[in-house]
C-alpha cells in the first residue's frame, strides 16, 4: 500500500506540475510512480525475469530525469529507454524463445509505420537514434507478444503484452507530439499510457514462477 500511496502522489503531483509548467517540480516527482514500481517489485520471486525488469525501470527512472530535464536531452533520454526495452526484451526471452511469426509481423508493421510517419516529417541528426530506437521498441513489443499463448503463466503473459502495447503507444505519441503535430493533451497522454505501461510490465513479474 505505501507503494501505491507514492506512486499516486508523484502522479498527481507531476500532472498539477504539467498544469502550470512548474519544471522544476516535474523534475522533483516525474520518477516517484517509476521508483514506486522498483520498490513493488522487490516483493515479487527473485527470477531472472524480475532482475530484467528491475533493470529495465532503473534505466526508465534515468530516462525520466533527462527527458525532464531543462535543455534538450532527448538523445540521452531516448538511449536510457534504448536500455530499458533491452532489458525487458532479455527479461521476456527468459521465459519464451518461440518464433511467433504472428506478434512479429505485427511489431514490424507498427515499428515501419510509426518510422515511416517520422521519416516523411524529418528527423534530422536524430535519424539514426530514432531507427535504433524503434527497432528496439518493435522487438521488445514482438517478445511481449510472443508469451501469449505459450507455456508462460496467462496473467504474466496477458500483463506484459498490455504493458508493452501501453509503453509503443506512449512513445508513438512522443514522436508525433514532437516531430509531426504537437497538440495541447499530449503531455497527459503520454504520462498516462507510460505510467499503465510500466505498471503492467512490473505486475507481470508477479505471476513467475521460482526458478
Amino acid at each position: 500500500m505505501g507503494w501505491l500511496i507514492l506512486a499516486l502522489m508523484g502522479a498527481v503531483t507531476f500532472l498539477y506540475g504539467v498544469s502550470v509548467h512548474a519544471a522544476l517540480l516535474c523534475l522533483l516527482v516525474k520518477p516517484l510512480p517509476v521508483l514506486a514500481l522498483l520498490g513493488w517489485l522487490h516483493d515479487a520471486p527473485p527470477t531472472d525475469y524480475r532482475r530484467w525488469i528491475s533493470l529495465g525501470l532503473i534505466f526508465s527512472l534515468l530516462g525520466d530525469v533527462l527527458l525532464a530535464w531543462p535543455g534538450d536531452l532527448f538523445v540521452f533520454g531516448l538511449g536510457a529507454f534504448l536500455v530499458a526495452h533491452l532489458a525487458y526484451l532479455r527479461a521476456y526471452l527468459s521465459d519464451c524463445r518461440r518464433l511467433a511469426l504472428l506478434p512479429l509481423m505485427l511489431a514490424l508493421g507498427v515499428g515501419a509505420a510509426l518510422l515511416g510517419i517520422l521519416i516523411s516529417h524529418g528527423l534530422g541528426p536524430l535519424l539514426i537514434p530514432v531507427i535504433v530506437y524503434g527497432l528496439a521498441i518493435s522487438a521488445m513489443l514482438w517478445r511481449a507478444l510472443a508469451r501469449l499463448g505459450s507455456g508462460v503463466p496467462k496473467r504474466s503473459a496477458l500483463l506484459a503484452a498490455a504493458g508493452a502495447l501501453a509503453f509503443v503507444f506512449s512513445d508513438s505519441v512522443i514522436g508525433i507530439s514532437r516531430f509531426v503535430v504537437p497538440f495541447e493533451a499530449a503531455p497527459y497522454v503520454i504520462i498516462l499510457s507510460y505510467w499503465l505501461g510500466q505498471w503492467g510490465i512490473t505486475a507481470s513479474a508477479f505471476t513467475q514462477e521460482r526458478r
